[in-house]
């Protein structure tokens, strides 16, 4: 999930889908690979500086730049060097969910994201996959640096703010992510986003 005043850098060739939830306003550059100087080998998420932003504004409303055109070409230089000096300092995101490789984790995780609000037991779960529960934690910890229980509970968290992004109340937000205490949902609301669901 990007926020307000983050962007996403994702490298040319990567297959990727956007979904949004509420009233979003989006921007988006595309970049030459063959005619860029600097390359950003996966994707990341950037704090978008005032600079960037209103360059990258400038050039949406420009309908593009013309390398050709030298006031363009000063431009072309200034977005690249702030995308640069952006995608160094990288976010490690609280708002991002790592995907596993494997392909039962990866069948789980996509059914996981499809139906988060579902209730299935962890066994459940494994049984309808074709995967054992120790191979499934295996592989979470594995390849997205987490256990698929924290994973699981990333997911509805994620889940929570689409949920609070479409004018959903707090508790509503966490009764439908499977909490029912609200104050734990508070808890591990703010534990893993460092802000209150309140604040959204």
């Amino acid at each position: 999930m990007i926020p307000t005043g983050r962007a996403v850098f994702i490298p040319a060739g990567v297959v990727h889908a956007i979904r949004m939830w509420g009233l979003v306003e989006m921007r988006t550059l595309y970049f030459s690979p063959s005619l860029t100087s600097f390359e950003i080998p996966r994707c990341r998420v950037v704090e978008v500086s005032p600079l960037l932003r209103e360059l990258m504004l400038r050039t949406v409303e420009r309908a593009g730049l013309d390398s050709r055109v030298a006031p363009d070409t000063w431009m072309i230089g200034l977005l690249e060097e702030e995308v640069k000096i952006a995608s160094t300092a990288a976010i490690d995101s609280p708002l991002a969910l790592p995907m596993p490789t494997d392909e039962r984790a990866l069948a789980l995780a996509h059914y996981v994201l499809t139906q988060p609000l579902n209730g299935e037991s962890v066994d459940e779960l494994t049984q309808r996959h074709v995967v054992s529960r120790r191979t499934l934690e295996r592989r979470f910890r594995d390849e997205t640096g987490m256990s698929f229980g924290m994973w699981r509970q990333k997911a509805l968290l994620l889940n929570s703010i689409r949920l609070l992004a479409q004018g959903k109340s707090v508790t509503d937000a966490a009764l439908d992510s499977g909490y029912s205490s609200v104050s734990a949902f508070i808890a591990a609301f703010k534990s893993t986003f460092g802000h209150t669901p309140g604040r959204l």
